[in-house]
């Protein structure tokens, strides 16, 4: 999809008008982003922050983020963050991914990968749970969850970003 036609979806699926998508560039890929806040993006999962990010290119529809956290909806908690991240890792277990890219619960820096995969067509899905560890009782480490992470990306292999040409520099 192009930037209108993202736009036009925006307005279709969400009701929001032109003045509440933010547009904005990144200097360093060299793309540009639509950002939306919308509610119930997952039901019942609170208000969530969508961004469309546009190949540096082709111009077209390379990646959509969505971000849940306190800066997105004041009432969200970790165990909402806890809840959403299962409902989606289920989701996505059961949604035909080819097995040999599948991965999950993997700790990461800041947080857990719940969910990475590829589908036929080589576009990922990760789905990220970030948030501060502590030792808990026993010595287990605990994690406090600050943020729950969501990105479908058309290639994440090859991105459509700037990148300085090799010798160039």
């Amino acid at each position: 999809m192009n930037e209108l036609q993202v736009r036009e979806a925006i307005a279709r699926d969400f009701s929001l008008g032109t003045d509440a998508v933010q547009s904005q560039e990144n200097k360093a890929e060299q793309t540009n982003v639509l950002i939306i806040h919308a509610p119930d993006v997952l039901p019942g999962g609170g208000m969530a922050s969508v961004s469309y990010v546009f190949g540096f290119k082709s111009k077209m529809l390379i990646q959509i983020g969505l971000s849940w956290s306190k800066a997105t909806d004041a009432k969200m908690t970790p165990e909402q963050l806890y809840s959403d991240a299962n409902v989606l890792q289920s989701h996505f277990i059961s949604a035909g991914y080819e097995p040999d890219t599948v991965a999950t619960n993997m700790p990461i820096n800041g947080g857990i990968l719940m969910f990475r995969g590829s589908d036929a067509q080589q576009r990922t899905t990760m789905l990220i749970l970030q948030g501060a560890f502590s030792q808990g009782e026993n010595n287990q480490r605990q994690m406090r969850p600050t943020a729950l992470l969501l990105f479908y990306v058309a290639d994440a292999k090859t991105p459509d970003v700037y990148r300085l040409a090799p010798g160039s520099f």
